[in-house]
């Protein structure tokens, strides 16, 4: 008796998604008539029609839709046993504990990240966010095996004493994130005099935790609002409350309502770069994970130059 195949539940849930057998083999790259016996095969091992035909191509039946519910479970399955024979082939699996201060945290680390479980899907990594002080006191401790942490001009002068530190550099420097209706936000570019005027969101925490403040060269700037999150100061700049200084990297991931600007102030050249931490005998998982922050710097920079 015929038996359902997975190539089967494929083909046939590329024509229910596709809604024509032509548009599916152009999407699997097959001829028609293979998808047609694919779809033909599955409907005799299920013993029912799977589609029925109208003026615009097919739709499932009852039978169709019922099979296609359980299809795309078992077709997961199947993916997700994939990926972890790959990463027993693969031999670099178990946990890896990642910190980050929260700018780098908001877009580079997990795109970081993707790039590595792409590379080792048995690696499960789980990300902790905070300041740098705190990472480097959770390295130390164990808690974790890499941090990701801001240094240069204006940041504490940390102790890596016994620690590898990699600088992977400055990223697209540090701009402000303003109201997608402010007047400035026609631009892409503004001159520091044209913020002398603004209302500042700044950020608060621990005593110790770095904290981007107001424009750092603006004389007696106007504080309107303190937040600790960057979710929260952006939401406030959002709402039309005032600016915040956001640095480059997490540009990507300002809200809807909110554009990030460059400023050119020839006072202030930010010496601050992303450095990775981690211990001297670095676990195979954290040597993976280095690199693939350096991939994801080099992608970054490779994007940056196409978009000039």
């Amino acid at each position: 008796m015929p038996e359902l195949t997975l190539t089967g539940l494929r083909v046939t849930l590329e024509v229910a998604q596709c809604g024509s057998f032509t548009a599916a083999a152009e999407a699997l790259g097959y001829t028609q008539s293979a998808v047609s016996r694919q779809v033909i095969a599955t409907e005799a091992a299920v013993g029912a029609p799977l589609f029925e035909r109208h003026a615009r191509g097919v739709r499932p039946t009852l039978s169709g839709e019922t099979l296609l519910r359980h299809a795309r479970r078992m077709l997961a399955h199947a993916q997700a046993a994939e990926l972890e024979i790959a990463g027993l082939r693969d031999r670099l699996a178990g946990r890896l504990a990642v910190g980050a201060y929260p700018t780098a945290a908001a877009a580079l680390v997990p795109r970081a990240i993707a790039r590595l479980r792409k590379a080792h899907p048995a690696l499960t990594v789980s990300l902790w966010e905070t300041g740098s002080p705190a990472q480097l006191r959770r390295l130390r401790a164990g808690r974790i095996e890499m941090a990701v942490v801001a240094i240069g001009e204006g940041l504490p002068d940390y102790d890596f004493t016994g620690l590898r530190i990699e600088a992977i550099g400055a990223g697209p420097g540090i701009g402000v994130a303003v109201h997608a209706a402010h007047p400035l936000a026609s631009r892409d570019e503004v001159h520091v005099d044209e913020l002398a005027q603004e209302a500042w969101i700044v950020g608060v925490g621990k005593e110790g935790a770095p904290q981007f403040g107001a424009w750092p060269t603006l004389e007696a700037p106007r504080v309107a609002y303190e937040a600790r999150g960057w979710q929260t100061r952006l939401g406030l700049v959002a709402a039309g409350l005032g600016i915040s200084v956001l640095p480059g990297l997490a540009a990507d991931t300002i809200p809807q309502g909110v554009k990030w600007l460059r400023v050119e102030d020839p006072a202030f050249v930010p010496r601050r770069q992303t450095a990775m931490v981690t211990a001297l005998d670095a676990s195979a998982g954290a040597r993976a994970m280095l690199q693939a922050m350096r991939d994801e710097i080099t992608g970054l920079a490779t994007e940056r130059q196409s978009a000039v």
